[in-house]
């Protein structure tokens, strides 16, 4: 069964089929985030303080952070920024991380401060990227994200996605990198205007843990993007994946109707064994008044917003 080890300073978790759905929180994110990235530009860190304390106590498995501020100058100001960020995420909570940049200078510098075993975020199918990101993988010996596009773009073509993805794979082995390192995002796209995105997904999740045989990631509200009720389609689709073979996403952990759909499926899929994290989790729980939704105890609702740029960035790279 394929594993990926990730790791904070003394807390060590795996992402894999067979255990619960990894929850990767993406607040800690100034990309559409005005009013973050320029706190961050200034050195005022409270919003991502507050961030990633709300993700840890809604139930994030493990953080996204990224420190992208600025397109001006990135190989110089976005290292230092990284660096600053992670070391103030790693004092405030005890979970892995992942170094999420498309800055190979900020990606080497983040690996330097981060504790444990830190994933990458992340790695494409071009060739200058893989040049350039795989060694330093191998060096530090980490787990990376690998994105299935490629010098064309990313393709409407699920067949061709996994091509990229199988690509990436079969390159990280020449550089001794094992399969179960590589945790794959084979693209979602917007439902709202490719009507087929949720099969595309589907029938390459299948192939990757038939196939492949490598964990899977996303980023999940991309799905829902330009639609009215957004959280209500993204419920849908996180039992849908997991069912299909997805092991984790990047996702707002601070929504309760998403993360309870996440509990869920790890019930039903059989990794929250005698459904103890279930009743943890809800054995106190009030309904909602109607129209509202209860957030579950212990868990932090805070305001939505989608991870923005991710989709975008790989795009136009």
């Amino acid at each position: 069964m394929t594993r990926t080890v990730v790791a904070s300073a003394t807390k060590e978790i795996i992402i894999g089929f067979d255990q619960p759905f990894c929850v990767i929180g993406e607040r800690i994110n100034p990309t559409g985030r005005k009013k973050l990235a320029a706190e961050m530009v200034e050195g005022n860190f409270e919003t991502v303080k507050a961030d990633a304390l709300a993700q840890v106590a809604a139930g994030a498995t493990m953080l996204d952070v990224n420190a992208g501020v600025t397109a001006v100058n990135p190989n110089e100001t976005e290292p230092p920024l990284l660096v600053k960020t992670l070391e103030i995420v790693q004092e405030l909570v005890d979970v892995p991380l992942s170094i999420d940049s498309s800055v190979t200078a900020a990606i080497e510098a983040g690996l330097k401060v981060a504790k444990g075993r830190p994933l990458v975020n992340s790695v494409t199918g071009e060739e200058e990227k893989l040049e350039a990101i795989l060694p330093l993988i191998k060096k530090y010996n980490v787990p990376v994200v690998a994105i299935s596009n490629d010098e064309s773009g990313i393709s409407e073509d699920p067949d061709v996605r996994f091509a990229v993805a199988k690509k990436i794979v079969e390159h990280a082995a020449d550089y001794g990198i094992p399969a179960h390192d590589i945790v794959v995002d084979p693209l979602v796209m917007p439902i709202g205007a490719m009507g087929t995105a949720g099969q595309q997904v589907f029938q390459l999740l299948r192939r990757l843990r038939e196939e492949l045989k490598v964990n899977t990631t996303c980023g999940l509200s991309n799905i829902s993007f330009g639609l009215p009720h957004r959280h209500g389609v993204n419920s849908a689709f996180i039992p849908m994946v997991i069912a299909t073979g997805m092991t984790s996403a990047i996702m707002n952990p601070c929504r309760p109707q998403e993360m309870e759909a996440v509990r869920a499926a790890n019930v039903l899929n059989g990794t929250d064994p005698n459904c103890q994290e279930w009743i943890m989790t809800y054995r106190d729980h009030q309904p909602a008044a109607a129209g509202q939704a209860a957030p579950a105890d212990g868990a932090a609702a805070s305001g939505s917003r989608r991870r923005g740029g991710r989709e975008g960035r790989r795009r136009s790279a």
